[in-house]
Parts: C-alpha cells; structure tokens; sequence
C-alpha cells in the first residue's frame, strides 16, 4: 500500500490488530528486512512497518534529509493513520528515528526499542584519521591521474572503487543524506526521552558498536540494555529465538 506524504509515495505494509507498534528499518534496508518482527508481534498488536524514503518502494527525498526530518516525515505517517500512542520500534537508522520522534513527541509514545541504534557519533581514534586523510589524498591523485574523465564520471569510478559500502550502494541525493546523518550526535536528546525504552545489542556489532548502546542506557532515564551475545549488528536476526522472548517480555509483560 501506498500514501503520498509531502509529495513522496510512501509504501508501507499493516497487520494485526491491537495497540500501534511502528517497525523502523535501517540504512540501506526496507519492510522485508524487518517483517520477522511484524510476524512476531503482529498476533498482539497493530503493526506498520514503511519504507523510508528512499528506500525500498518509497520515492526519494527532493531535499537533503537529516534525521529529524525523516522523523517528521514518520509522524506525518503517524498522524496520517491515527495512531495515538504508538510502540516505536527502530533498528540502526531506524533507532535514531525512534530517538527524534521520543524525543519531540513524548505524548504519543508509549514504549521504545532501540535495535543496534544509530545516533551517537563514534569513537575516533588514530586509525580512523589515518584512514580519512589516505581517503582524500588517494581522491586528490585519482583526479589529477584520469585527467581526461570529466569530473563527475571520475568522482562516481573513485568513490565506487574506495567508498565505504553504504557510500557505494547510495546513488544521487540519497549519498548527500547519508553524509549528513553519519556525522550527526543525537546525545543531547537521550535525556529527554520520557517513554520506557529497551535496548537490544549484538556485542560483536562493529557498525554501532556495544558501547554506544551503554551509554544510551546511562542517558535515557527509563532504559534497560541487554546484550545478545555472538550478534552482529542485525542482532535480532542474529539471535532471533532470544530477541523474541525479550521483546515479547517488554511489550506483553503479564502474559
């Protein structure tokens, strides 16, 4: 199903009856990576699940995006089909979705799961600034070396063959999205999130690596970590088995 939403045709999918939970995918991902936990939850609640946009089946923003933008963008969604208190549930970028519409909406969410969320700016040390400079100077070389390319054409081989492989995968506005977002730190917001929030996390992820998700549970007031051990960054399809005893744990605790 679709819906047009500031001019973009958002799909989306809806299952379940029962209390509003809203599904947020990752960077690079859509409805199908998700929909194990829609067919978990889907017997208790009402669940949407959407591709964002510029994902799956959803039209690509006509600006360059941060994250709270597609935050507003999802409460439009929201808005849109009448959910009034809604269980955010968001993995990767979708947690640092999660984190904005907490965080500016708190009168409408009820509950929150962070998967391996994004939002925190990572450590940085010598290796990565080594990493960075070789980047720009193997980018100042390759210009002036494939002279004859004109610079758009250069710049698009270069950064396919040394680009990170989100930045490789990204195409047009969404590779200016994905700049912005990876250098944005949403710690600030932490604290002000006032719904109970559970942290799920993959102690072999390297993309968000654990210690963020320990510091987001040092600075969200009503938060609780745990930790799925040998789970990489897609920790809940990883660890499946246990990720669904600790969601249904959080969100059906009487049952």
């Amino acid at each position: 199903m679709k819906i047009t939403i500031e001019d973009m045709k958002i799909n989306y999918i809806c299952e379940g009856e029962g209390q509003d939970v809203l599904v947020l995918h990752g960077w690079g991902a859509n409805i199908d990576t998700v929909m194990p936990i829609i067919n978990l939850l889907k017997s208790n609640f009402k669940v949407y699940a959407l591709d964002l946009p510029g994902f799956g089946s959803s039209d690509e923003p006509k600006e360059v995006y941060g994250s709270k933008e597609y935050a507003e963008i999802v409460k439009k969604f929201i808005d849109y089909m009448e959910m009034k208190r809604v269980i955010l549930i968001g993995h990767s970028f979708g947690g640092k979705i999660s984190i904005w519409l907490g965080s500016l909406y708190p009168e409408i969410v009820d509950k929150i799961v962070l998967i391996d969320s994004a939002g925190l700016i990572p450590k940085r040390g010598l290796k990565y600034y080594i990493k960075v400079y070789s980047f720009k100077l193997l980018k100042a070389i390759y210009k002036g070396v494939f002279f004859w390319v004109d610079e758009k054409s250069k710049m698009e081989r270069f950064y396919r063959k040394f680009g990170s492989d989100d930045y490789k995968a990204a195409q047009g506005i969404m590779r200016k999205i994905l700049v912005k977002v990876v250098n944005e730190n949403l710690k600030p917001l932490l604290k002000t999130i006032q719904a109970p929030t559970l942290l799920i996390w993959g102690d072999e992820d390297t993309a968000t690596p654990l210690y963020m998700g320990k510091i987001m549970e040092k600075e969200i007031p009503d938060s609780g970590l745990v930790v799925l051990k040998g789970a990489g960054h897609y920790s809940y399809l990883d660890k499946f088995n246990e990720f669904s005893i600790i969601l249904n744990a959080f969100l059906l605790p009487n049952k």
